[in-house]
């Protein structure tokens, strides 16, 4: 061994240390490696900072503009719907469903591709369904990660195969040979999060954003949060009565947040609504009023329906917390003067007069200069209120989304650049035209663009790249490789097949998956055909396994998922060594028996 390969391992294993004693931030970690391997001369100045120019990251910086783009354009909202009316609210469905799509579309398209895709959908989920995104975002990106095994397009290791299995003398694989094995390995992730989620996925706050204000405006006012439906049965006392005459706001002190009848729903209801037999409402309150008026009015409650989803998670709902100031023409006037529901359909939830609270019916409580009401309903209604009422809104309300054909416009900017990946090599080229094809058609403006670069997700992929760079310059990844597969000599097939998948798994982590695939094939090529072993065999097992990056933020999909899912190192070390094992226990035995 030589002193630039034990210089090389040994900042390996000191990165390592850093990523799971969590000393530092992982960027800051990343760029503390580069410059180390670049003060020892290991590497030189340029390609210590190649890192940034390396077409992973330029791949990164453009789907982050583009799953910006498609959030902002309204595609997203259009996107989720469908998601949530297959999946229902529970935390299960949606795993099972985004996973399921994302795996698949990764077949075909740069996992990186797919997940920017699902980002701004999963956002928007975790804060309609009040579900931690973090709970969301590891299942969807490992699914996008091991959708890529499923086809020889679906990752770049399986990509170059072939043209390795040239250069050693051997024939190709066929597109979907692969696919049983991908298929086994797809299944097996969504089912591990579905069975072990609960134990492995962390609960992350958010630190910020929308759902964090929405949870404060809850706790500052003591709000209840839990929405619950319940049908009116035949031979209620609340069939054909006004819904004001029911005592909901004045003896239950709930709120009506919207009434639904066959495919129609009305959100915050008139007063002079009239109820019936079959209708189904929407009620915000404590518990125990609740279960009081069903007890006393002859409903049932609904667990689950089409109604109450749409409730729930339909439009932009939320809490907003809005100020009357001195010269607003509404002083003096009451809720029922200003036909607040009737016109725009929120509901009045508190109000806080600065003298005293009011709760339940509000009514015909007049507002004050500098009162404080606390509202229910989709965000557009109630801007629309703040502005023509002269309320000054408190809470930040999600931007409005734009009209119009932009939704098309950003979709069709991301085909586009989906479209170029397949027919071209050029990988980041294709994706920053998509990119900026969004700026030229004004879905984003150039400003925005560079916003939506998340900078330490960039500087985690770019700091880490000269690493991998150092293990293959100096030969310490030629070395590692050559010492395990010289301690396989005499071991039964299998055992060298889980050895060839660790060796692959192992390099994956500090390297371009890639890189790992070109230099571990032609090695395995030689150990088959020493061996005996089918060396095709272990060729496709080293293109799989370079997939199997799970146990560290490193591989691209992890490192753009970090910010938004709020993940530390800990978090993947935890659900992904326990993938990573999955991973090994599916795919080494099913390319043994396969091939």
């Amino acid at each position: 061994m030589s002193g630039e390969i034990a210089l090389v391992l040994s900042i390996l294993v000191a990165t390592i240390i850093l990523f799971v004693t969590e000393k530092l931030r992982v960027d800051v970690i990343a760029i503390l490696i580069l410059l180390i391997l670049a003060w020892t001369r290991l590497i030189t100045p340029r390609e210590a900072f190649s890192g940034l120019a390396s077409n992973a990251v330029v791949a990164m910086m453009a789907v982050m503009v583009m799953g910006y783009g498609l959030d902002k354009s309204g595609f997203t909202n259009r996107l989720i719907r469908p998601i949530i009316r297959i999946s229902g609210s529970r935390e299960r469905g949606i795993i099972s469903v985004i996973s399921l799509t994302a795996g698949t579309l990764s077949a075909f398209m740069q996992n990186i591709g797919a997940t920017a895709l699902f980002i701004p959908a999963v956002k928007r989920i975790s804060r309609k369904l009040q579900i931690p995104s973090s709970r969301l975002f590891m299942p969807m990106g490992f699914a996008a990660i091991l959708g890529g095994t499923l086809t020889l397009v679906g990752s770049g290791p399986l990509i170059i195969l072939n043209d390795l299995l040239r250069q050693g003398g051997l024939t190709g694989y066929g597109l979907f040979s692969v696919t049983p094995v991908g298929l086994a390995l797809l299944a097996g992730g969504i089912l591990y999060f579905l069975i072990l989620g609960r134990y492995v996925l962390p609960s992350t706050a958010e630190k910020e954003g929308e759902g964090t204000v929405q949870r404060r405006v809850i706790e500052t006012w003591d709000l209840p949060a839990a929405i619950d439906g319940f049908r009116i049965l035949p031979g209620s006392p609340l069939d054909g009565m006004i819904f004001e005459d029911t005592g909901i706001w004045s003896e239950y002190r709930l709120n009506l947040l919207a009434l639904g009848e066959g495919r129609d729903i009305e959100f915050a209801p008139w007063r002079s609504t009239r109820l019936a037999a079959g209708q189904e409402l929407a009620l915000l309150g404590e518990a125990a009023s609740k279960e009081k008026l069903v007890q006393r009015s002859g409903m049932a409650a609904v667990e689950n329906s089409a109604f109450l989803e749409k409730v729930r998670s339909g439009g932009e709902m939320a809490f907003s917390e809005l100020i009357l100031p001195h010269k607003s023409h509404a002083i003096g006037r009451t809720i029922r003067e200003l036909a607040i529901r009737k016109n725009f359909s929120v509901e009045p939830v508190v109000l806080d007069t600065g003298r005293q609270e009011y709760r339940g019916d509000i009514s015909d409580i007049p507002l004050t200069p500098g009162c404080t009401l606390i509202v229910y309903g989709h965000a557009p209604n109630i801007r629309a209120l703040a502005s023509r009422l002269g309320f000054i809104p408190v809470t930040p309300l999600e931007a409005e989304q734009p009209a119009g054909s932009k939704p098309v416009t950003a979709f069709l900017c991301f085909a586009l650049a989906i479209f170029l990946v397949m027919i071209t090599a050029k990988i980041p080229v294709a994706l920053f035209s998509g990119a900026l094809a969004m700026v030229l058609f004004r879905v984003i403006d150039i400003d925005e663009l560079y916003r939506a670069i998340d900078w330490k997700t960039i500087f985690l992929i770019a700091g880490l790249i000269p690493l991998g760079i150092a293990m293959e310059k100096t030969g310490a990844a030629q070395f590692l490789a050559l010492q395990v597969i010289g301690l396989l000599e005499g071991s039964h097939p299998l055992m060298i097949f889980f050895c060839v998948g660790i060796l692959a798994t192992i390099f994956s982590l500090f390297m371009s998956n890639v890189a790992a695939t070109v230099l571990l094939v032609p090695l395995v090529i030689i150990v088959g055909n020493l061996t005996g072993i089918n060396p095709k065999a272990l060729a496709i097992l080293v293109a799989v396994c370079a997939a199997n990056s799970f146990i560290l933020p490193t591989h691209q999909v992890n490192a753009l998922l970090m910010t938004p899912g709020k993940y530390r190192n800990r978090d993947y070390i935890r659900a992904g060594g326990i993938m990573t094992l999955l991973f090994l226990l599916i795919a080494v035995p099913a390319v043994y028996l396969l091939f």
